[in-house]
């Protein structure tokens, strides 16, 4: 594995992610945002988060695998959700969880969440990109 990921004494021990990734590998991988679209395009998940997050998830996840890669390797994650207050994390949670339940995973890369004010489609509640580091 080319990610090693670390919550280092003296920084909080987060559940959902781990505060540093230390790459070791020499492939970068960049996947560009991932909103909630099956194959054809059409918006999973109009009006539910979580369900709209487990998607982006996949889609991710789908990418990854097109460069060979998989969540083990990643390495940064980004997530952009529209309108974000506290008291949306739960379905966040919840989106994160089915996606690994899913996907077999347990990788809880260095991740942050940024609220905005809207995304490209207005059913898009949720945006995730992520970076990969592969040996």
């Amino acid at each position: 594995m080319a990610i090693t990921l670390l919550n280092p004494e003296g920084l909080p021990a987060i559940d959902v992610y781990r505060q540093v990734a230390v790459a070791s590998g020499a492939r970068t991988v960049y996947v560009a945002g991932q909103v909630a679209w099956d194959a054809d395009g059409t918006t999973v998940g109009a009006g539910d988060l979580a369900a709209q997050v487990e998607r982006c998830y996949l889609n991710v996840a789908t990418a990854l695998a097109g460069a060979g890669a998989t969540f083990e390797d990643v390495a940064k994650l980004t997530v952009h959700v529209v309108d974000w207050t506290p008291d949306k994390m739960p379905l966040l949670l919840d989106g994160i969880a089915r996606a690994a339940a899913r996907l077999g995973t347990t990788a809880a890369p260095p991740a942050t969440l940024l609220g905005v004010a809207a995304l490209d489609v207005p059913e898009h509640l949720v945006e995730v990109e992520a970076v990969a580091v592969l040996d």
